[in-house]
């Protein structure tokens, strides 16, 4: 891929939440500017403009012409609606989403694809976190100008997805983040009502997610369940009869991992 440097661009931002957010600041620290931020609620739109030192709108027909690229950063179900009021022939134009398919903009232009982030993002976080990219292009130019974006921001962390791949490494995220998070939640819960401290477990929240850079999680697994250690489990299970629904995927992860198959 070719060297992203002084191949700085003019960025056009479609939306205001925590993808736009984050990824508009990811951009600017590359070196790109934003020359404006679309939002359907002109306060929000202001304000994400005021931190990136561009301009806002909220109206469709304002939005300007002569950017590089288009990135449009809103909820899924959103896309259609920006694709119907927006059309910037010549430009590249790209959404954000994991599991919408890319043709959703071609009328928009013939310049199309997605600019996936692999990342969960929060615009109240401060340090901007690595951002693997996934990318997709109906055409060259569009996956020239995509690829070059992502590797500014990315380095070598830029991948060529198509929908069909980009929709399955959506569901491993969707395990590895979202579900992993709830179990935080719900571990985080038990705590609470039992008088003890969650935060205690983050060195070994750390430390479980650390191992994962040098060996696989079938090689890092450990635990009750791992070791079929049934009287500690028994003792577990007893300890969670007040808490039917956290035994009830206590018991369901315990015969998964004694399982150790997704079939």
């Amino acid at each position: 891929m070719q060297n992203y440097l002084n191949l700085f661009m003019n960025i056009v931002i479609i939306g205001t939440g925590n993808t736009a957010t984050v990824l508009g600041k990811k951009i600017r620290q590359a070196g790109h500017r934003i020359t404006q931020v679309f939002g359907r609620d002109a306060s929000a739109a202001s304000k994400l403009a005021y931190q990136f030192d561009t301009e806002s709108t909220n109206y469709w027909s304002v939005i300007r012409k002569d950017a590089d690229i288009y990135l449009i950063a809103v909820a899924d179900e959103a896309i259609n609606e920006v694709a119907k009021h927006v059309q910037v022939p010549g430009k590249v134009v790209a959404h954000t989403a994991a599991s919408v398919k890319k043709d959703v903009l071609k009328n928009m232009s013939h310049h199309y694809g997605v600019f996936y982030p692999l990342q969960s993002l929060r615009k109240e976080v401060e340090q901007l976190p690595d951002i693997p990219v996934f990318i997709d292009a109906s055409d060259e130019v569009a996956k020239k100008k995509l690829g070059l974006l992502a590797q500014s921001i990315s380095g070598e962390q830029v991948v060529i997805a198509d929908d069909d791949k980009r929709l399955k490494m959506h569901v491993a995220a969707v395990i590895v983040s979202n579900f992993t998070n709830h179990l935080y939640k719900l571990a985080e819960d038990y705590c609470k009502k039992e008088g003890i401290d969650f935060k205690q477990l983050i060195p070994l929240i750390e430390e479980t997610a650390q191992r994962l850079r040098t060996i696989s999680p079938s090689d890092a697994q450990t635990g009750p369940a791992f070791r079929h250690d049934m009287p500690t489990i028994q003792q577990h299970l007893a300890l969670l009869e007040k808490y039917p629904q956290l035994k009830k995927i206590y018991h369901l992860l315990t015969e998964s991992i004694q399982n150790g198959s997704i079939v």
